[in-house]
């Protein structure tokens, strides 16, 4: 996969590298979400904390991305998961920035050439959140209930299991999706328990929702920060941030994505945990009316996460059989 690793650091502090200073800031690229920034804030502070440095050591460059601004219409319609990175991306690139700082679950299977996405932040809440003003679960909608959402995985998951409900689509940040929400569009929503846990959403009616009863997306709950693939001393920074543990559980995450689709057009949700050396990986397939779930599970060494991601993912196709994508 050109471009692309997902390495699992020890962390340890950088030897003989230059810090960023006030005078030489490390430049960190983001889109302008308040989701977003605070994810941007969360790595400079981390950052900062590592190396005893002032915030001004850093600097946060929002970056406008297309996926931002077209909020009306499906992703699958318009270009998919790289429309929340690819300028971003560009830039990086270009040298206009010197990290980037993603939410996992938006990012493609592969990086363009000449990056490298191998450091993530310690793994918040996985769970999605089922939010509502007047009802707390799924069970408790009345039928023919209206449900905003625009993540095709959520809209087969909940038709899966209410085919009777009424799903419209739902895009935007957190805070319009909330708006959109009072104004009576939809009697519910979902949203990422990580992301109002970040937002510091504490008002918000929310339920987080087992990941028995709807599995998440993949790499939920992750922030990742890609660098270039000739700068190694950005990467000597970032060893002291990266959370091993999590790494691992999307090593084997994004490898079970990258086999099955990955693209915005295929429902798939799945979920790695650890105990101890052992690592166990859920995953699922839908079709996106919800007609059709194949589920499976893999446990093993955690060094082999990647290849049981795999082997998963060739199971579940083997599963659904040739007509299972028909809909493409």
């Amino acid at each position: 996969m050109a471009g692309h690793r997902d390495t699992p650091f020890s962390n340890q502090r950088p030897r003989d590298v230059t810090l960023p200073s006030p005078d030489r800031p490390l430049k960190i690229g983001t889109r302008g979400s308040p989701l977003a920034m605070a994810q941007a804030y969360e790595t400079r502070d981390r950052l900062a904390a590592a190396f005893d440095l002032p915030q001004a050591a850093f600097e946060i460059v929002v970056i406008k991305v297309t996926g931002d601004m077209i909020q009306d219409r499906p992703l699958k319609e318009i270009g998919g998961k790289g429309l929340f990175t690819r300028e971003i991306e560009q830039d990086l690139s270009a040298g206009k920035i010197d990290i980037a700082v993603h939410s996992m679950k938006d990012m493609p299977t592969e990086q363009p050439a000449g990056l490298l996405l191998d450091t993530y932040l310690p793994r918040e809440d996985v769970r999605d959140a089922f939010v509502s003003p007047t009802y707390s679960a799924i069970a408790d909608l009345p039928q023919g209930a209206t449900v905003g959402t625009s993540s095709l995985r959520r809209r087969a998951q909940l038709l899966h299991r209410r085919p009777d409900l009424n799903v419209v689509e739902f895009r935007g940040n957190v805070q319009t999706r909330l708006r959109k929400l009072d104004d009576g569009v939809a009697v519910a929503t979902f949203l990422a328990t990580a992301g109002l846990n970040r937002l510091n959403m504490t008002e918000v009616p929310a339920t987080p929702i087992d990941p028995a009863d709807m599995l998440p997306a993949i790499a939920q709950g992750a922030i990742g920060i890609e660098r270039r693939e000739n700068d190694p001393a950005t990467a000597q920074l970032l060893l002291a941030i990266h959370d091993t543990a999590t790494g691992q559980r999307l090593a084997a995450e994004r490898a079970f994505l990258a086999t099955l689709d990955g693209s915005c057009e295929t429902p798939i949700a799945g979920l790695a945990l650890l105990d101890g050396d052992t690592l166990t990986l859920r995953g699922e397939v839908l079709r996106p009316d919800g007609s059709e779930a194949i589920k499976g599970t893999r446990t093993g060494p955690i060094a082999t996460g990647a290849e049981m991601g795999r082997d998963l993912a060739q199971e579940l196709l083997a599963k659904a059989g040739p007509d299972f994508f028909d809909w493409h």
